[in-house]
């Protein structure tokens, strides 16, 4: 088992899917976690008792991560509670399930799409790299997405925010290396998590996923974290500025 002891964490969408999934294998890894929700509020105390019973702190704070603000108070509140902060996965993000062309798409839907998807990215790493900078080291895990290496028809402005991830994560790779803090995505296919099971648990849904997956099936969140707390994780000590495609060998790039 990878071992995160004495390690502290921040999780960005931390109350459902792949980020929960996340705060409950770093909590059994040893890790304090912290985790913002937005609307969630229930959900995320089931996964405050859940996750904790590993012995570890793991609390929630209540942030829309798409808010300059909200995030320096949430990497604060992180600070504060957790003493210090050595891993960073910025996850909260948004898939619009209705197909969007782009001559229909609104001013409003495409700046939504960048706020809660890019801009929560870049504003939430802004104010957690002074911190990690100060102690000479630190881990940074953004979550992209198949989309963003391929791109995705009617879903554009969605593959334009995870395609601008992709291109951050290895900028600041080179950027922050000199820190001892490295940076490196993972970028996951079709999973079957609360926003997008609505299209997975059609039938053409299904149909869908067994086609175009060669596994013959959308991955669980669980097997989108395990890659997270591999890349936190001190076998991946000299790995910096790469793409971690786990999809199932849906998209195939280097």
């Amino acid at each position: 088992m990878i071992s995160l002891a004495g390690k502290a964490a921040l999780i960005t969408g931390g109350s459902r899917g792949i980020g929960a999934a996340a705060v409950k294998l770093f909590a059994q890894a040893g890790a304090d976690v912290m985790f913002n929700y937005n609307k969630a509020k229930e959900a995320a105390s089931e996964l405050e008792k859940e996750a904790g019973r590993h012995g570890t702190r793991v609390e929630a704070f209540k942030a829309d991560v798409g808010r300059h603000a909200d995030n320096k108070k949430l990497v604060e509140q992180t600070i504060a509670r957790l003493g210090r902060l050595d891993i960073l996965v910025a996850n909260a993000g948004v898939w619009n399930i209705e197909d969007l062309p782009i001559e229909k798409m609104t001013e409003a839907q495409w700046d939504e799409m960048m706020r809660v998807n890019l801009k929560s990215v870049y504003s939430i790493i802004h104010f957690a790299v002074p911190h990690m900078i100060k102690q000479k080291s630190g881990r940074i895990i953004p979550i992209s997405s198949t989309a963003g290496q391929r791109g995705e028809s009617f879903h554009t402005h969605y593959g334009a925010s995870k395609g601008a991830i992709i291109s951050f994560t290895k900028g600041l790779a080179t950027e922050l290396a000199r820190h001892n803090i490295l940076v490196n995505s993972v970028a996951p296919g079709w999973v079957a998590t609360d926003m997008s099971n609505p299209v997975l648990a059609t039938k053409a849904g299904a149909k869908m996923a067994a086609s175009v997956i060669p596994m013959g099936r959308p991955a669980t969140a669980e097997e989108i974290a395990g890659p997270i707390l591999f890349l936190a994780s001190d076998l991946a000590n000299f790995l910096t500025g790469e793409i971690i495609n786990v999809n199932g060998g849906s998209v195939l790039c280097g």
